[in-house]
């Protein structure tokens, strides 16, 4: 098992990555999440930091902000909600997005179903409806297939996961759960990591708190 910090202040997770292919949801009492995955450096010179969220739903909890001050670009993996979340995300730090199913043409037209680029030498897929490790659903696995993506980002489930999938290149698959106040999931959760010379660095679970239990949008 990888080994597992938590910060009692900020209700962050550091992960460190040791053995190989993990599953990286379970629940712990009330109000901790324990991750597993596979092995990940330390150390933060000449990297990018990404801050990752999905699932807001048209909320943005405003400690969003804080979380991520830090980082160099924001992703999101799709449900939007509303324009005036990635709006708001847009104007305080570079955001890469996709639409999600209950996102409305306007967000269908503003991002693309599928994210493709390359990130300090890494090829990252970003998209809404996956399925995770070994049960993609037959669009992304002909994408996984065609693009051999280093990593694949993906939301739709609520359900944090980070896992390595060996069968795909030893592809790293994140699911950072949902980060707005409508759905099934009791926590709400974001991911920060960072990326250089083709190495994930530096990978933390970030919980929000209950689902629908702190105010919502603050736009800045």
């Amino acid at each position: 098992m990888g080994n597992f910090t938590r910060n009692d202040c900020t209700k962050s997770y550091q992960i460190t990555i040791r053995d190989g292919v993990r599953r990286a949801h379970k629940r712990i009492g009330s109000d901790q999440t324990e991750v597993r995955s596979s092995q990940l450096t330390t150390g933060r010179d000449n990297s990018m930091r990404i801050g990752l969220l999905s699932d807001t739903h048209g909320e943005l909890d405003p400690k969003v902000f804080d979380y991520f001050a830090a980082c160099d670009e924001i992703w999101h993996a799709g449900d939007i909600g509303d324009r005036a979340v990635t709006d708001a995300l847009q104007k305080f730090k570079p955001l890469r997005a996709v639409f999600g199913n209950i996102d409305n043409k306007e967000l269908q037209i503003q991002f693309p179903e599928d994210n493709r680029f390359a990130c300090e030498g890494m090829n990252i897929l970003i998209t809404h409806i996956a399925g995770k490790p070994p049960a993609y659903n037959p669009r992304v696995r002909k994408l996984i297939e065609k693009e051999r993506p280093d990593i694949l980002i993906c939301g739709h489930s609520h359900l944090l996961l980070i896992k390595r999938d060996a069968a795909a290149g030893n592809m790293l698959f994140i699911n950072p759960g949902a980060a707005g106040n409508h759905g099934f999931h009791r926590i709400k959760t974001l991911v920060r990591f960072d990326i250089a010379q083709r190495a994930v660095s530096n990978m933390e679970v970030i919980e929000l708190g209950k689902r629908g239990s702190l105010p919502v949008s603050q736009n800045r």
